[in-house]
C-alpha cells in the first residue's frame, strides 16, 4: 500500500557558500516541491530550489524553544501535502542542528526520511583560514561544542579536554569561555582564530590570542566560530 506521506530529507547547506553543499544536497533540492530552511541559508543556495514552495523556519539563538515545535508540526504538515520535502539545515544537520528533535517527530508519525550530510562550519573554517585543526607533534584531538542552551536551561560552563577547541555560536559565549580558560591557567599566548560568515562574500577573520578574546570580540550579526589551540598558532612562512 502506497504511503501517504511524501518522503522528507533533512539537507546539510554547508557553512553559507552555495557551491559547498554536496552534489547529492543540490540535486534532491533541484527536485524538492517544498524546502523549508533555516534563517542562515542564503538566497544564493535558494536559487538551487528555485522550482520549490520555500518556507522560512529561521531560528536564532535565544528564542523560545516552543519554536521547534511549531517547526515540527510544518515538516509534518508538508510531508501530508508533498511528494518531496526537504528541511535545509546550515552546516551539518547531525551537529547542532536539533536534528534529533525533528527526527523524532517524524518517526512518531512514521514518515519516511533521509538525512543528506553537510560541511561543518569547524572545517570550512579551517580550509579558509588555512590553519589545520590537528598538526602532528601538536594537535591530535579536536572538540566541537557550544555553550548555547535552550532558554531555561542551565549554561555548560565546561571546557572540553582536547588540543584544539572550536566553539560554535562563539560571540559572547567565546569570550566567557576564554575567561574560563584563563582561571584554569591556559596561557594568556593561546592562539586563538575568530572567523564569521565562513565561505561567504563577507567573511571576516581576525587572529588574536586567548587574554584578548577574553577581553570580547567585534564582531557583525553573522554566524560566528571561533577557534582555540596550539595548532592555531600562525606558520612562520604565512601571511
Amino acid at each position: 500500500m502506497p504511503s501517504l506521506h511524501g518522503k522528507v530529507y533533512l539537507i546539510g547547506a554547508g557553512p553559507g557558500a552555495a557551491d559547498l553543499i554536496t552534489v547529492r544536497g543540490a540535486r534532491i533540492l533541484a527536485q524538492a516541491d517544498v524546502v523549508l530552511y533555516d534563517a542562515l541559508i542564503t538566497p544564493e543556495m535558494l536559487q538551487l530550489c528555485s522550482q520549490a514552495v520555500q518556507i522560512s523556519v529561521g531560528k536564532r539563538s535565544g528564542q523560545r524553544s516552543a519554536a521547534q515545535d511549531d517547526i515540527n508540526h510544518q515538516i509534518l504538515s508538508c510531508a501530508a501535502q508533498y511528494k518531496t520535502v526537504v528541511r535545509l539545515k546550515g552546516g551539518d544537520p547531525m551537529l547542532f542542528g536539533r536534528a534529533d528533535e525533528e527526527l523524532n517527530a517524524l518517526e512518531a508519525a512514521n514518515i519516511d526520511y533521509e538525512i543528506v550530510p553537510g560541511i561543518t562550519t569547524a572545517l570550512a573554517a579551517a580550509a579558509s583560514t588555512r590553519q589545520p585543526l590537528t598538526k602532528r607533534g601538536i594537535a591530535r584531538s579536536v572538540a566541537l561544542f557550544t555553550s548555547s542552551t535552550a532558554p531555561g536551561e542551565k549554561a555548560d560552563t565546561r571546557i572540553p579536554e582536547c588540543d584544539t577547541l572550536v566553539q560554535y555560536m562563539g560571540g559572547k559565549e567565546a569570550m566567557l569561555t576564554a575567561q574560563r580558560m584563563l582561571s584554569n591557567g591556559f596561557p594568556d599566548d593561546l592562539p586563538v582564530v575568530v572567523i564569521e560568515n565562513c565561505s561567504r562574500s563577507d567573511e571576516q577573520q581576525q587572529f588574536l590570542n586567548l587574554a584578548k578574546l577574553a577581553l570580547g570580540i567585534e564582531t557583525r550579526n553573522g554566524p560566528v566560530l571561533v577557534m582555540m589551540g596550539e595548532a592555531m598558532r600562525l606558520r612562520p612562512n604565512k601571511k
